[in-house]
């Protein structure tokens, strides 16, 4: 239980990098930041597939199609919808809608795999979504305050819809992970990273050119296929295609077989608050008062949905 949340942390002090990337280089589109981190991460995987070559041929077909439709949702859809995101509404506002994850997906586990593990109360879980409600309304109201006459209001709602989607990604690819993880116990969790890996490298290299086609007729004057600061963006893509990518998700899939799949949510907390941390350092100033409040209302959310015991399993035996 220790190792597996030591390793969660881990992944959540990686992930939250991902939450830096797109603000220093915020004349490169989403959906292109998207697709080089992918392609940097498929490249880092091939000299890693060399060294595991005999273990990745053991995976059946069944694993390789579970390994590529959770790098289409939880690689390339999730990173292209937060991206942008975070361009639009700024990185907070998308970092506490990801925040809503730890009970979004305790709640998503309850429904699917409660009949698995046991269920959460459904009462006792009201008081968290409840909190995790006033920490958005109150990061959302602080970002419009900060930002006001400045506010595309247009372009603001169209971030908060893709941070949406970026929730729905994000909910779905953990969970399916970790059970894919938990029924094959047999896989070892840098081979399942690697495999990711493996075969993301060709669906973003599609991703990358179908982007690069979209932006030359966009707009003509944006240097391709690397941008205008082509150093700066390849050192970036590779840095979080190998801390992010294949480290984050190493040490995931290292927590994922040792907990619960219940426990997961919450711990998704990490991320969130590693990607809040990055971010503030980055803009070398504190939070305001408001955000400070959401901070604490979400925290104080996924701690009240950690306390909760799942209902036991209840088997009816037959005489």
């Amino acid at each position: 239980m220790f190792a597996g949340v030591m390793f969660a942390v881990t992944a959540g002090v990686l992930w939250g990098l991902i939450f830096v990337g797109p603000l220093l280089v915020p004349d490169y589109p989403g959906t292109l930041q998207s697709a080089g981190r992918y392609v940097a991460f498929g490249l880092i995987a091939l000299p890693l597939a060399w060294h595991e070559r005999h273990r990745l041929q053991q995976l059946a077909r069944a694993d390789w199609r579970e390994a590529i439709k959770l790098s289409l949702v939880g690689n390339l859809l999730y990173y292209a919808f937060l991206a942008n995101a975070i361009q639009r509404t700024g990185a907070p506002v998308s970092t506490m809608i990801i925040g809503t994850l730890p009970v979004v997906i305790a709640v998503t586990a309850n429904l699917c795999y409660g009949h698995l593990e046991g269920r959460l109360p459904w009462r006792r879980l009201l008081p968290a979504l409840l909190l995790m409600t006033a920490g958005l309304l109150c990061v959302n109201a602080a970002e419009l305050q900060h930002q006001g006459a400045r506010l595309d209001l247009s372009r603001y709602l169209t971030g908060i819809v893709l941070a949406l989607l970026a929730v729905v990604c994000w909910t779905w690819y953990p969970l399916r992970n970790a059970r894919w993880l938990r029924t094959h116990p047999g896989l070892r969790p840098g081979t399942w990273a690697t495999a990711q890996g493996i075969v993301t490298l060709p669906m973003a290299l599609i991703m990358y050119a179908l982007v690069s086609a979209q932006i030359a007729w966009q707009q003509p004057d944006f240097s391709l296929p690397f941008g205008p600061r082509p150093a700066v963006f390849i050192s970036l893509m590779l840095a979080i295609g190998l801390l992010c990518s294949w480290l984050g998700a190493l040490c995931w899939n290292a927590a994922s077989q040792r907990l619960p799949t219940v426990l997961m949510g919450p711990l998704i907390v990490f991320e969130i608050l590693f990607g809040l941390l990055w971010t503030f350092v980055w803009h070398q100033n504190w939070p305001p008062a408001l955000t400070v409040a959401g901070i604490i209302c979400l925290m104080a959310g996924v701690l009240w949905a950690m306390r909760i015991k799942p209902q036991p399993l209840v088997v009816a035996i037959s005489d």
